[in-house]
Order: structure tokens, then sequence, then C-alpha cells
């Protein structure tokens, strides 16, 4: 047996339980940003992912996502890991050789549990929760598992020689278009005569989840070089300038248009130049890592003009902090990664392979999801009815409301 090294196990697992706080953590942020009378529905929809997503990882997904290479590249053999075979305490030499391969294989799990829940906020308040259930399960096997083996399994994007140190292809690229395509197909939300838009319920609810995610996201790339070295202290400090730029360039871009900044305004810059860094966190040196954000929040908060002319509505915006921002920093690998941090360089080649790796997991999550979509409808289960809309998910299909606070049935008699 290979030999484990402790520091490296301990530290991948505290990774693990970094991102596996972040899923619990996105649904305080988007629980924040929601109608007071939508918070309980989000908060489900993303929490039931870890239901959902873990069983289907153990039953076939993990193999299909890192199995032997099948079909040229195009998804990995079920056979070897399926209800965790094969999968035990000695390290794997080419996924994590100083860390138990059953690590990699919980490390690796709460990726896949989050991205789908990353969606929901794009269609806030218009699907049925047994439709969604179905969509996350058929989502995650159809699109997730074959983008994930593409790049980080040996797939024939791996074989071209495209990258993605930590989930920006696979993950937000693939997660923010099929957002964006989930919420047009759904179309826009039905809102009570005289209301528009979306009134965050608790900015300090946002605050609170914005913060964990970003504490969280210290794993989300870090954990990435399996090993307690180098590598990981320069995504762990990559990823914190990335966030802290991306915050300061988003306020700047707000302010000098509104007149003002916002406390909402910030804190989603922040993620969006968290999510534009995932992707080269490992490949580039932290003065990078500041380009990277202040690019990132830059694209982002300008990709709002290109949803107002495709005209939909993806409520939190999912596609502009994530898909854009996702497919931002894999491009920018090609522009800015330097060799001596993890081997690659800087290249017209590579920005070339990132450039098509974006396009293709793109392409393929928005027609794909459009065909899941479809299909779940046919059953009658997938939109919610215009008035269930109006009045809200919470009462309608859970019978909870999230706050209490002025319940005057719990006050005292006097």
């Amino acid at each position: 047996m290979q030999s484990i090294n402790a520091g490296d196990t301990a530290f991948v697992m505290i990774c693990t339980a970094l991102v596996c706080m972040m899923t619990p953590a996105l649904a305080l942020f988007y629980g924040g940003l929601v109608k007071q009378r939508d918070v309980v529905s989000i908060m489900i929809q993303n929490f039931v992912c870890i239901g959902v997503v873990g069983l289907i990882w153990v039953f076939g997904g993990f193999s299909l996502a890192f199995g032997p290479t099948m079909f040229g590249g195009l998804i990995g053999d079920i056979r070897p890991y399926f209800g965790m075979y094969h999968i035990g305490i000695e390290p794997n030499p080419d996924l994590g050789p100083s860390v138990p391969f059953i690590l990699v294989f919980a490390y690796q799990m709460m990726f896949a549990i989050i991205t789908p829940a990353l969606m929901t906020g794009a269609f806030v308040g218009r699907i049925k929760f047994g439709g969604y259930l179905f969509f996350v399960a058929l989502w995650t096997i159809i699109i997730y598992l074959p983008a994930a083996h593409w790049i980080w399994g040996g797939g024939f994007l791996a074989q071209m020689g495209a990258v993605d140190f930590a989930g920006g292809i696979v993950i937000h690229t693939s997660a923010g278009f099929s957002a964006l395509a989930t919420a047009r197909y759904l179309g826009k939300r039905r809102t009570e005569p005289g209301q528009s838009g979306s009134e965050p319920s608790s900015l300090p609810l946002v605050a609170l989840g914005a913060g964990l995610l970003w504490f969280g996201w210290f794993g989300f790339n870090a954990g990435g070089a399996y090993a307690a070295d180098a590598l990981a202290a320069y995504a762990f400090t990559n990823t914190m300038l990335s966030g802290a730029i991306a915050m300061l360039v988003w306020m700047f871009w707000e302010w000098r248009e509104t007149g003002r900044p916002s406390f909402s305004g910030v804190l989603v810059g922040a993620v969006a130049g968290l999510a534009t860094i995932t992707p080269a966190s490992g490949y580039v040196e932290p003065i990078a890592a500041l380009g990277i954000g202040a690019t990132g929040a830059t694209v982002c908060y300008y990709a709002k003009y290109v949803q107002r002319w495709l005209k939909i509505d993806d409520t939190l915006e999912v596609w502009r902090a994530h898909g854009v921002g996702g497919l931002t920093g894999a491009l920018l690998i090609g522009v800015l990664a330097s060799s001596a941090i993890n081997g690659v360089s800087a290249s017209t080649h590579q920005l070339g392979v990132q450039a098509l790796a974006v396009v293709i997991v793109a392409s393929y999550s928005w027609v794909i999801t459009y065909v899941i979509l479809k299909l779940i409808d046919l059953t009658g289960s997938l939109r919610v009815s215009e008035e269930v809309q109006e009045s809200g998910l919470d009462q309608s299909l859970f019978g909870e409301q999230a706050f209490n606070l002025w319940n005057t049935s719990d006050k005292p008699k006097t």
C-alpha cells in the first residue's frame, strides 16, 4: 500500500468539511436574497441536494466521473466503483496519492452536491418540488458527471490539455448556463399587482451566507491540491485576493452607475470574484489573482446588459456570477498561468484549448438542460400554477414560513 501522509489527510478532511458547509451557506445566501414568501422553498431545494446527489455519487456517480475512461473519453466506466466497491483507504496514484482514496471520494462528492444547488437562484418560485427532485437527479447524471469526467477524470478535454483547478468549467460554467436555460424555459415570474423584482427577505442572512461561502471557498480551491503543500498555499492565497478585489471593483462600478453602493452588491461582487478565480487558483501567481478578480467583477457586473437583452428572468442572476465568472477565469488561465505554480503556461494554444472546453461544456449544458426540462414537463410536474407563484411557494408547497417574528398568536395575553 502506498504511504498515507497524516498531514495531507487532515488537510483534505478539513477542506472536505468546508466544501460540505458551502451548500447550507448557499441556502442562507439565496434565502436572504429572495422574497420572504419563497425563503423556505429555495433553502430546501439547496439542502435536498445533499441527499439526492449523495446517493447518486455512491451508486455510480463517482465511477462515471472518475472511473477508467470509455468511448473516447466521453464517460467513465460505471463498474469499478459502483456502490463504493474498490473505494478504500489505499491511495490512488492519480488522485490524492498521499491521502486515503475514500477521502477523495468524499471530497469530490461535496463538489457534485453544490453544483445543482447553484442553479436554484435562477428559477425562484416557479418549479414544483417533485419536478425539481427529478431535475436534480437527471441533471447530475447526464450533465455534471460527463463534464467532470471530461476534465477531471481523464476524458477527452483533459487529453486535449484543458485544465480547471477547482471547477470554473465543470461547476460554474455548467451550472451557470443550465440555470439560464432553466429560467428561460420556465418563463418570467408572476408577481402581485404593483410589485416587481425580488425584494430581499434579509440582508443579514445574505451576509452570513456570503461569509460562510467565502470561508468554505478556501477548502473548495486549496483542497484541489490534495496535499498541505505549496500548491495549496497558492490556491488559498489566490482565493482570498480575488474575492477581496472583486468586492471593491463591483462596488466601484455600482457606485459609479447608481450614485451609491449597496450591501448586496458588495456581497455578490465578492462571490463573483471567488467564482472567477476558482478554475485558475492553482495555476497563477497571487499578483495575477488580483487581475483575475478585478476582471471577473467587471465582466460579471456588465453582463447584466447581456441578460437584459436576452430578456431571461434569472432571479438571482446566477448566470452572471457563476456562468460568466467561471468561463472568464477559465479563459484567463491561458493568459496568466505560470508554469512555476503547477506546470501550465500561458500561451495561445492553452487559451484556445480553454475556450474550446468552455464552449463545449456551456453548449452541452444548455441543450441537455432543455431536453431534461422538456421530459419532466411532459409529466405535468414542472411548473407551479400562476396562483402559487403569486402567493409564494412556502405555504403552498410546504405549509411553512421562514420567519415568525410577527406571529401575534404567540404573544402572551394581558
